[in-house]
């Protein structure tokens, strides 16, 4: 019940007060029509499956309830790890606590690499979980299946693969299996299940990791070692403070006079699984950056506290009474609520007074219609490709009824796939909404500087009173022969 109603609200509240598509989603479904091994940013994986949910559905609904079917499947793994050794009301209360995350409510309702990571780390906890206790070989293939889907996801699953080959490694009972087939096995399907994209990597020169690097802030100096692995720990302490809450009831008061219990199953062995698994990846992040001294953006954190609700209740070290569970519920409820009204207030009531901008109040099904209608009128054909950045090539891809092809920011090497003699031979429409409204922006030159600008236009925000300034220019079909070098 308590995952049905987290799917139906994540769903309808994005979809009901999003205007428009965010950011992720389209530079998700630029990416993901065009069906690669590999991207100049992250692996494909999510992008793949919100063309899925397109073909499907091809309704906004579609990529918001894609986001809910992958937070409400790692809830339910979790639950699943959770029940044989907390029992079910234990099992509830860990699911309840990491709940609590707004990682899996307020900024999940965006699908995109951080959102598809949880299920497969869920996945791996109880693979992992299940091959150490259990020794069953399928365990084993499915927690190297779950490692390797992990990397097709987000490469940030090195911080989780390093904890466990560790605990394996140097746990005293863990280190029983390595004269097993069993993690062998998982190394061997993990390896498999990653070769497609290993290999495309190493074709192209490990291209999305300069984007990676990108984001995490080169080490300023000795005091960066210390200063940015202590502002991830803030940051994550900062976003923990609900589940805190939620487990509050767990915890305090240590004794009740009710007597009725649930039983816990966990021994030794299970309660140090679980501490590698709600604690070993943040661990390994805070090491990485001491090490290296880079930054660590905070919603890197994603993914790493899916055990922390288990691992708090099998440390209570007490029975839970059904009144504790109740307290635990009551929490839950309002951690809950207090997430759907903030998300209500940021998109329903706040824009009526503080005219900030917002992507998904961004005029794009009018800007996709708008430049189809001008671009039919003046060459009488259909656009079949766009020129512009990710962010408005993507909207007029998406919402124009043409659905053209993008060439991201104007660079061949961002959109490879693109045959730049067919582009040429059939014209593009060249789009852009900030500078000169009456010269082609220099970064998009490249391809496009003979294109012909032409008047620009307005378009009001779907909410607030902004508008959109919209240059626009047609790059003019070209005969293919006249493309061919002349013969010396």
């Amino acid at each position: 019940m308590v995952l049905l109603l987290h799917a139906v609200v994540w769903t309808a509240l994005p979809t009901l007060l999003y205007a428009n598509l965010p950011l992720d989603l389209i530079e998700a479904l630029v990416y993901g029509r065009e069906w690669q091994l590999g991207y100049d940013k992250l692996p494909p994986l999510p992008w793949w499956l919100v063309q899925v949910a397109y073909h499907l559905g091809g309704h906004d609904l579609a990529y918001y309830l894609l986001a809910q079917v992958a937070v409400v499947s790692a809830l339910w793994l979790v639950w699943l790890t959770a029940r044989p050794l907390a029992g079910p009301l234990g099992a509830l209360v860990a699911v309840l606590i990491v709940d609590g995350l707004h990682y899996l409510n307020y900024t999940a309702a965006k699908f995109n690499h951080d959102v598809i990571q949880l299920p497969f780390w869920a996945l791996a906890g109880f693979a992992f979980h299940r091959a150490l206790r259990g020794g069953w070989l399928g365990h084993w293939l499915l927690l190297g299946v779950a490692l390797g889907m992990s990397l097709w996801a987000k490469y940030f699953m090195v911080v989780l693969a390093v904890p466990l080959a560790l605990f394996i490694l140097f746990d005293r009972e863990a280190r029983k299996t390595l004269a097993t087939p069993g993690p062998y096995v998982a190394a061997a399907a993990a390896l498999i299940t990653m070769s497609p994209h290993l290999v495309w990597l190493a074709r192209n020169d490990f291209l999305p990791f300069s984007y990676a690097e990108h984001r995490a802030p080169l080490s300023g100096g000795l005091v960066d070692h210390v200063w940015h692995p202590l502002q991830f720990a803030i940051s994550q302490f900062f976003f923990l403070i609900p589940s805190l809450f939620i487990a509050l009831p767990i915890v305090v008061p240590r004794r009740d006079r009710n007597t009725e219990t649930a039983t816990f199953g966990a021994d030794a062995f299970d309660r140090r699984i679980i501490a590698c698994l709600a604690f070993g990846p943040f661990a390994t992040v805070l090491a990485m950056s001491a090490i290296s001294g880079r930054g660590i953006v905070a919603m890197w954190g994603y993914p790493i506290w899916l055990f922390a609700g288990l691992w708090i209740v099998l440390a209570a070290r007490q029975t839970l009474s059904k009144l504790r569970v109740k307290r635990a519920f009551f929490n839950w409820a309002t951690v809950f609520t207090v997430f759907a009204i903030a998300f209500v207030a940021n998109y329903a009531v706040l824009p009526l007074d503080d005219h900030r901008y917002r992507a998904v109040f961004f005029p794009g099904d009018d800007l996709g219609r708008e430049l189809s209608k001008r671009y039919r009128a003046v060459t009488g054909r259909p656009i079949v490709y766009v020129i512009g950045s990710m962010w408005n090539g993507g909207n007029v891809s998406h919402y124009s009824p043409d659905h053209p092809r993008v060439l991201i920011d104007g660079e061949p090497a961002r959109a490879p796939w693109i045959d730049l003699a067919d582009l040429r031979t059939k014209g593009a429409l060249v789009v852009w909404t900030a500078g000169d409204l009456t010269t082609i922006p220099p970064e998009l030159r490249g391809v496009a500087a003979d294109a012909a600008v032409q008047p620009s236009f307005l378009l009001p925000f779907r909410r607030g009173d902004s508008n959109l300034n919209v240059g626009w220019a047609i790059l003019q079909p070209r005969p293919a022969f006249a493309l061919k070098p002349p013969r010396e």
